[in-house]
């Protein structure tokens, strides 16, 4: 569902309550837009850490290693391709084979074999969700996980989103995994949606030297140079050092991007039982002449009577539309270790994060098919975070009953001051544009969108209880948020207080087979207020899921699989939808319910051969509200099916020891743009589609040549529409080629 705002907008001495959109550009609410089409005066456009052991800290990070053997046979080692463990969904270490709920781990190795550049391509060969729904976008990853949008984790904690940002963009190169736990997640990090959330655990030091140089040269003039070293700097303090340039034009005409990012790290141990490991980032973005889409249906979701729309077309101002972007985070996690039953673990994070941008967008298709009226739309949205999660892991026993107790307290304080101004611009020609050449004058700023503080805290506990094979976790979580909006003053303060609980069961077989059987409930803080003036209530959800994992422990030690199969049923209350009787206004009447299967498995044999193989059937939607149209709608951008399957093969032995290569296939069925909406319009749909994606290898040791597609057929397709001009052409033919210097 999309998050939903509210905001005054004045123009003149009109005073015209509307809903706003995000300030993502893309997410553009179709009753606005329609409202827009209808000659309207005022509208804008609209975690899971990797499981670590001390061993692992003696690692370099889970990257691809190339050995020569005395016989001359090449062994690519990817110790890391097959996940066994992710923090995320118990935050203990237990294995992923004991937890009674689906996660998903895009590991390192993974990411560098198919050259994922970002989160929203990791994501293709997993089940259950779906990314790249807004096309090649240069800035965020927009993902959906069983119908939701997911919360984003950084090393633990939540990152500085909100109402206004579903996610901070940083660079995937940054990070050893990505860790996707599906299903109700608020027993253990509070409010989240539904469907689940995703961390991205950064790149940490180690005792050992080692690290890689690497450069990238692709399609589109992408130019990405990027290394990473680490090291012992002295007895008991290890360091490391990520950093990336990315220099790359789009497949939108006139559209560059540029980005700088850079991520130390240092573990102190502090005697034998504490450690200290101070984490940091700081990422800049620019990209100049970026609109990325707002298309006409007509021309890229089916036929124009004029002509085809080309891809590449820009219908914003290649000189005037800039996206600027700055943030950084400064933290730690602590960990001691009291005794061999009693760790403690800290992690702790500042955050600043603000954005800028300013963009001219397609606002209406013309009665002649190729004029296209513009609007003009500049904001800016500026974060601080300070988030901090204790906990206590205990290990005991009560007879024959093993004990994982974990006990937390987790505090997060969130300030974010939002704004926009609106404005209109010039037609232009949808078949041949033709840009201003005088200079363009930037809308004033109206009132903050958003001026919010919120704080939130968290108390949770869990007991992971195992006798022989069978494990029952039980685990609960009191939050208390309060939320302040000072547009409105003391009338705009709120709080929203919910108890959480989850309830899972799994059996572990002795040849690595684990059924399992979970319940839980979830809760959403929702910030705003119905036309009557109501304060929402958080939106309430409930899962079952049934399912059963593998990991293949009872086979030789060169094969590593782990497969995943659940079935699923999500059920959220109070959701913010349409108010039929004021359209700008959402209210709290409906439901929303998700259920499907997901099949997952990912695997490699004898250091030579790797699989990824996922299918998901997801049918998401809204089952009550007071709007009937609503009634019985998908949610957006989720397809129903998606399947996918990538396989590699590298030679080890004769005179192609070292090259490999590999293919894969990706199946997404068509997928709404967007629900019904009260001021109506024309409901618009993604086609189904089926992309192939290819890649070629050589591998020394020390280097790694590769050469990776995507969409290798150059299947040209709108990745999303949700509205009249609010198309999205998908992610055209990529291939990059890439060069790896390890160390």
């Amino acid at each position: 569902m999309t998050r939903a705002a509210k905001n005054r907008l004045r123009k003149g001495a009109a005073d015209l309550v509307i809903r706003v959109p995000a300030m993502l550009v893309r997410r553009v609410p179709l009753r606005l837009s329609a409202m827009l089409l209808a000659g309207s005066a005022l509208a804008p456009p609209a975690a899971a850490q990797a499981q670590h052991t001390a061993d692992d800290t003696d690692k370099t990070s889970g990257v691809l290693q190339t050995t020569r053997t005395d016989k001359g046979a090449i062994i690519v080692t990817a110790d890391r391709f097959v996940p066994d463990g992710a923090i995320t969904a118990s935050k203990t270490t237990a294995p992923l084979i004991e937890t009674p709920q689906s996660v998903s781990v895009i590991s390192r190795d993974q990411i560098d074999l198919l050259n994922f550049i970002d989160v929203q391509q990791a994501v293709r060969y997993t089940a259950g969700v779906a990314g790249e729904n807004y096309g090649p976008d240069l800035r965020f990853d927009f993902l959906r996980v069983r119908g939701f949008i997911p919360v984003q984790y950084i090393d633990g904690v939540q990152a500085p989103v909100s109402d206004t940002i579903d996610n901070v963009g940083l660079d995937l190169y940054g990070f050893e995994a990505v860790d996707i736990l599906k299903g109700s997640a608020s027993t253990l990090y509070g409010s989240t949606p539904p469907g689940g959330i995703y961390n991205l655990t950064s790149r940490r030091p180690s005792s050992q030297l080692g690290g890689e140089i690497q450069v990238k040269y692709g399609t589109d003039d992408f130019k990405q140079a990027a290394g990473t070293i680490t090291g012992e700097l002295t007895p008991g303090i290890s360091a490391r050092l990520t950093g990336l340039y990315r220099d790359r034009d789009s497949q939108t005409d006139f559209v560059t991007a540029r980005r700088a990012y850079v991520a130390p790290a240092v573990s102190f141990e502090i005697g034998p039982d504490t450690k200290v490991t101070a984490l940091g980032y700081y990422q800049w973005d620019r990209v100049e002449g970026d609109t990325n889409g707002f298309l006409p249906a007509a021309g890229v979701l089916f036929d124009n009577p004029v002509g085809r729309v080309r891809r590449s077309v820009n219908l914003g101002e290649p000189d005037y539309n800039f996206y600027r972007r700055e943030q950084w985070g400064a933290g730690y996690e602590l960990t001691h270790q009291f005794s061999s039953a009693l760790r403690f673990t800290q992690n702790l994070r500042w955050t600043d994060y603000s954005e800028y941008q300013q963009v001219i967008y397609a606002g209406s298709l013309g009665a002649d098919n190729r004029t296209v009226s513009r609007f003009n739309f500049p904001s800016r949205d500026d974060t601080q975070q300070f988030t901090v999660d204790n906990r206590l892991d205990a290990s005991f026993a009560t007879g024959d009953i093993e004990h994982r107790v974990l006990v937390g307290l987790d505090f997060r304080n969130y300030r974010e001051q939002s704004a926009f101004g609106f404005g209109f611009a010039s037609d232009i020609d949808l078949f041949d544009p033709v840009y201003s050449t005088a200079p363009i004058a930037v809308p004033a700023f109206g009132d903050n969108f958003t001026d919010i503080r919120l704080k939130q805290y968290g108390l949770y506990a869990q007991d992971q209880m195992k006798l022989g094979g069978f494990i029952l976790t039980l685990s609960g979580r009191q939050d208390w948020t309060r939320i302040t909006d000072y547009r409105i003053g003391f009338e705009g303060r709120d709080k929203q207080d919910k108890f959480t609980w989850r309830a899972g069961a799994t059996y572990v077989t002795e040849a690595g087979v684990a059924p399992y059987l979970s319940y839980s409930t979830s809760f959403l803080t929702n910030v705003g207020s119905t036309f009557a003036g109501e304060r929402f209530a958080p939106s309430e959800g409930k899962q079952w899921e049934v399912g059963i994992k593998y990991d293949a422990r009872g086979l030789s030690d060169d094969v590593k699989l782990f497969a995943t199969a659940a079935v699923f049923h999500i059920k959220q209350d109070n959701p913010l939808l349409t108010d039929p009787n004021n359209v700008f206004f959402d209210i709290q009447t409906g439901r929303v319910v998700s259920k499907g299967i997901e099949l997952e498995a990912v695997a490699r044999f004898y250091q030579k051969l790797s699989v990824n193989a996922s299918y998901s059937y997801t049918d998401a939607k809204i089952t009550r509200s007071d709007f009937a149209p609503e009634v019985g709608a998908r949610l957006e951008a989720t397809p129903r099916h998606k399947a996918s399957l990538f396989v590699d093969y590298t030679q080890d032995l004769g005179a192609l020891a070292g090259f490999g290569g590999g293919a894969g296939v990706r199946h997404l069925s068509s997928s709404p743009g967007v629900i019904p909406s009260t001021i109506g319009g024309e409901l618009y749909s993604s086609p189904a589609v089926t992309l192939f994606d290819a890649t070629l290898h050589y591998d020394l040791p020390g280097w790694r040549f590769a050469i990776n597609g995507s969409n290798m057929f150059d299947k040209r397709y709108a990745g999303r529409c949700n509205g009249p001009t609010g198309c999205f052409f998908a992610q055209a033919r990529q291939v990059i080629g890439t060069v790896t210097k390890q160390f």
